[in-house]
């Protein structure tokens, strides 16, 4: 198997850049404005790495491919996270108009909590639904037992509300280390980050978030914007239009990892 990425995941301070947002989005928007200050080293898998492993995995024990096998096809998948919120019904709309699944990390307070139909029409319209935490809490930075209750929370909401666990998890800036591996195994949840960020925390411009999402795209890219910004749902449009000209296809996590599947408390980018 080839040998693991290693990404440099950095300590960071918060930007005051955001703080005029409403409440329901300052607990998982203006966390996410970050100054970065230093870095350590996180081993992360990546997809190629996991569909090379999967040649001789036994038939039962593989993912599924969808409409597409990436092992041919150049994929990317499309991540939103910290929604729902009310700008999530027009990114609905555009998805399923433009015939793209996605994989959306869900926050719970002042989001399942608030918005769980639209959690439902997610897993309804062929969209993974996964896990962004309870309340945005850094996991490096709390204790074991508050840790759990942010992953054990979402996942009972998310499981309530259309039948099954989550699998897949995004820890809040994307923070994480040996323990925070150690807890997503024992609850079955793999992590996953992110190749591509438009940073549309710091801004409103969606022709610019567009192209920050363009110019960094390869293929297997994960990319990363959140629905609860008032300038990403209006660049969607052009970004899938963009990237299919280029031609990628959309997939969600778990199919661009295909036949591979994740494996939990490990961390995939």
């Amino acid at each position: 198997m080839p040998p693991m990425n290693t990404l440099s995941a950095c300590k960071t301070t918060h930007s005051a850049k955001r703080l005029r947002r409403t409440a329901p989005v300052l607990a998982a928007g203006a966390a996410l404005a970050l100054v970065l200050t230093g870095c350590t080293k996180l081993d992360t898998t990546s997809p190629s790495t996991v569909r090379k492993g999967a040649a001789e995995a036994k038939a039962a024990d593989q993912g599924k491919f969808g409409t597409v096998d990436c092992r041919k096809a150049k994929c990317v998948a499309l991540t939103f996270d910290a929604g729902p919120s009310e700008n999530t019904p027009r990114l609905l709309r555009i998805l399923k108009e433009k015939e793209v699944p996605a994989t959306f990390f869900t926050l719970g307070k002042n989001h399942i909590e608030k918005y769980p139909e639209l959690v439902k029409q997610m897993d309804a319209e062929g969209h993974e639904v996964a896990s962004h935490t309870w309340s945005h809490k850094i996991l490096t930075k709390i204790d074991a037992a508050e840790a759990r209750r942010e992953l054990e929370r979402p996942n009972k909401a998310i499981e309530k509300l259309i039948g099954k666990k989550p699998t897949l998890m995004r820890p809040p800036q994307g923070r994480t280390n040996d323990d925070v591996n150690k807890l997503s195994k024992e609850l079955g949840l793999s992590e996953v980050l992110w190749t591509v960020t438009a940073k549309d925390y710091t801004t409103n411009d969606s022709k610019l978030i567009q192209k920050r999402v363009l110019d960094q795209t390869e293929r297997d890219g994960i990319i990363l914007l959140h629905d609860i910004y008032k300038g990403t749902v209006p660049a969607v449009p052009g970004v899938i239009d963009g990237l299919k000209k280029r031609g990628y296809v959309f997939v969600t996590v778990p199919q661009l990892l295909a036949p591979g599947k994740a494996e939990p408390g490990k961390v995939y980018r």
